[in-house]
């Protein structure tokens, strides 16, 4: 798997997580299945931060996304 596409998935699955954590909290339960989301993104995040030479700049990550975009559009 690319590291481009790897960091997308993980970026969008961190950011999926986010409404399931608040839920969760706002009805007094513990948010498992989050948590369990979150550490899957972040692990994806940081493996494709690992296999890139130079590390991603923040000024890279919309580059990243429009072209993983790009590539699955073509």
């Amino acid at each position: 798997m690319d590291s481009d596409l790897m960091f997308v998935i993980g970026a969008i699955l961190m950011a999926l997580a986010i409404p399931s954590i608040f839920s969760a909290l706002s009805d007094s339960r513990p948010p498992r299945a989050a948590a369990i989301i979150v550490l899957i993104g972040g692990t994806l995040i940081v493996i494709a931060l690992n296999q890139k030479p130079g590390g991603v700049a923040l000024s890279q990550v919309p580059d990243i996304f429009f072209r993983v975009i790009g590539r699955l559009l073509n």
